[in-house]
């Protein structure tokens, strides 16, 4: 009996379930914003900019993604591998925690002064 009901609440491999959405959006705006972070880290080391605009994007994407991360994971009926993406929104709640970590880092990089 058992057997039956786990068969019916797990998900088919190829369906997107909204769970499986909620967990690709988080993951590709995470994704965006360690890119973006670690953009803004190296430009702000190599002392070609700043690097505030980048690290500006990667906190907003980095929070927005592990918003709807939280959202995915708290509701999700299932355990991990049935199809209600929480896998996937333990990866976009790391990525976007990783670019809440590199935005922060850059913003609070003391700015160097010029010799006046």
């Amino acid at each position: 009996m058992s057997i039956q009901i786990a068969a019916q609440q797990a998900v088919d491999v190829y369906s997107l379930s909204p769970g499986r959405i909620g967990s690709i959006v988080a993951g590709v705006l995470g994704l965006i914003g360690v890119v973006a972070g670690g953009l803004a880290r190296v430009r702000s080391r190599a002392g070609t900019g700043s690097g505030r605009r980048g690290a500006l994007v990667a906190v907003a994407t980095g929070a927005t993604g592990v918003v709807v991360a939280g959202v995915v994971a708290a509701t999700s009926d299932g355990g991990i591998g049935t199809g209600n993406g929480l896998a996937g929104a333990f990866v976009a709640l790391a990525l976007g925690l990783a670019a809440l970590a590199l935005g922060g880092l850059t913003l609070a990089r003391p700015r160097p002064r010029g010799d006046h």
